[in-house]
C-alpha cells in the first residue's frame, strides 16, 4: 500500500510537472503571438502618441502643398502653349507624385490623416488659373509656383531644422533640395518673361 502511494505521488508530481511545462510552454507561445501584438500595438500606439501636433501640421501642410502643385502642373500640362512651362510643369507633376507618395506612406505608418482634396485657397487659385488662357495663363501659374515654392522651402527647411519626428525630418531634409531646385527653375521662367 505505501509503495502504490508512493508510485502515485511520483505520477501525480509528474503530471503535475508536466502540466506545468506545457503550460509554460503553451504561455510562451500565447505570450510570443501576445507580445507580437501587444508590440504592434504599443508601436502603433507609441508611434501616434510620440508624432506633435507640430509634426502632423508639417504632413498636413506639405500634403496639400504637393497636391496642389500636381493639380495645377496637370492644368499648365494642357492649358500653356510655353515649353519652358510645360516641362516645369511635366517635373512638377512627376517629382511633387514621387514625394506624395512617400509623405503618404510615411502618414499612414504614423496614422496621419493626409488632405483628400484641396482646401478654399488652393481651390480658388486653381478656379481662377483654369479661366485664364494664354499669356495670362502663363503668367498666373509662374506666379503661383514662384509664391508656392517660396512658402514649400521655407516649410521644408523648418522641418529638416527643428521638426520632431525623425522620419518627417528626413524626409522633409530629403525633399527640400529638389523643392529649392524648383524655385529656381520657376525664377528663371519668371526673369525670362519679363
Amino acid at each position: 500500500m505505501k509503495k502504490l502511494s508512493y508510485v502515485f505521488m511520483i505520477a501525480l508530481a509528474a503530471c503535475a510537472l508536466q502540466a506545468c511545462k506545457s503550460g509554460k510552454n503553451s504561455g510562451s507561445g500565447t505570450d510570443s503571438s501576445s507580445t507580437t501584438t501587444d508590440t504592434t500595438t504599443k508601436t502603433a500606439t507609441a508611434t501616434t502618441t510620440t508624432v506633435d501636433s507640430s509634426s502632423v501640421k508639417f504632413a498636413n501642410k506639405a500634403g496639400m502643398g504637393g497636391m496642389a502643385e500636381i493639380q495645377l502642373s496637370k492644368l499648365a500640362q494642357q492649358k500653356s502653349t510655353n515649353k519652358k512651362i510645360k516641362d516645369f510643369a511635366d517635373m512638377m507633376v512627376t517629382d511633387h507624385t514621387k514625394a506624395a507618395d512617400t509623405l503618404s506612406a510615411i502618414a499612414k505608418a504614423k496614422n496621419i490623416t493626409l488632405p483628400a482634396s484641396l482646401d478654399a485657397d488652393h481651390q480658388k487659385k486653381y478656379d481662377d488659373l483654369s479661366k485664364m488662357s494664354g499669356a495670362d495663363f502663363d503668367k498666373g501659374y509662374v506666379k503661383i509656383m514662384v509664391s508656392d515654392h517660396q512658402d514649400a522651402v521655407n516649410l521644408f527647411q523648418d522641418e529638416a531644422k527643428n521638426g520632431t519626428d525623425p522620419q518627417l525630418k528626413a524626409f522633409a531634409g530629403k525633399v527640400e533640395p529638389i523643392i529649392q531646385m524648383h524655385l529656381d527653375a520657376i525664377n528663371k521662367i519668371n526673369s525670362g518673361m519679363k
